[in-house]
């Protein structure tokens, strides 16, 4: 069986799709917090991500990494340096470091929030990111070229839509994934042979869905769940616009404002 470490594990998306890879997988846990539930089958390796030493050690022995440790949502340029950029770099060298050449990177949707949501968008358009923090998962996407290139890595980089067990607003029915889909990408990503470097869209069988997930069908990808099954119950609750343009015709939402305290520069 093969041993798969988990970054990030004591996280939301981890803690929701350990189970589903159980069954196949040894998994190895990794995160700066303590991790709860600790099932058979399961390994703890603690390590802080900005610690390339500790990275270095929970990788040791492993056959492919899951790389889901980041800081979550938008910060200050530092912490999302610390965390989703340099940890994200010790994370791939320490990979080269000890011969493991597999890795399915956490990306996002927010890698290409300023697209518009009239456009329907495939894995291989320019990166337009929302944020720093999406910016950030375009440096991991980066690194993931990179070593497959230089190194001879295997790496999915997964654009990660909305990730609940249901849908829970109107932008979601376009961009949700279901934890059984997703634990199917991540399988994808660790059992594919010579994949190079990919991009796919974490995302259901959704009819509003932004995206074209084409390269993802074309490695094996079949979603099972679909967020219309939730569309007449959230759609009831009233329009989803807010009046901003910005929030209502970007894909990246709320997350395309500029961070609060910081002020757009005057036109002149």
């Amino acid at each position: 069986m093969k041993r798969v470490l988990i970054t990030g594990g004591a996280g939301g998306i981890a803690t929701a799709i350990r189970p589903l890879l159980r069954a196949d997988y040894t998994l190895r846990l990794s995160d700066r917090r303590p991790i709860a539930n600790v099932a058979d089958g399961e390994e703890i390796a603690e390590a802080r991500l900005l610690n390339a030493a500790e990275v270095r050690t929970a990788v040791a022995g492993v056959d492919a990494i899951v790389h889901l440790g980041a800081y979550p949502t938008e910060r200050d340029f530092q912490t999302v340096l610390n965390s989703n950029i340099i940890g994200t770099y010790n994370v791939f060298e320490a990979a080269r470091l000890e011969g493991v050449l597999r890795i399915v990177f956490a990306s996002s949707a927010h890698a290409v929030g300023f697209y518009r949501r009239s456009e329907t968008i495939p894995a291989n358009v320019t990166p337009r990111p929302d944020t720093l923090y999406g910016l950030s998962k375009v440096f991991g996407e980066g690194l993931g070229s990179l070593y497959a290139d230089k190194y001879g890595f295997d790496v999915l980089s997964i654009r990660i839509g909305h990730f609940t067990a249901t849908p829970m607003d109107a932008r979601s029915l376009s961009i949700w994934v279901s934890p059984r889909d997703l634990a199917q990408l991540i399988r994808i990503g660790i059992e594919t042979p010579q994949l190079g470097h990919q991009i796919v869209y974490g995302v259901s069988d959704n009819k509003r869905a932004f995206w074209d997930n084409a390269n993802a069908v074309r490695l094996g990808y079949q979603p099972q769940d679909r967020a219309d099954d939730y569309a007449t119950e959230i759609l009831a609750r009233g329009p989803a616009e807010t009046g901003d343009p910005r929030v209502d015709l970007n894909q990246g939402g709320e997350y395309c404002l500029p961070r609060e305290g910081q002020d757009s520069p005057a036109k002149k």
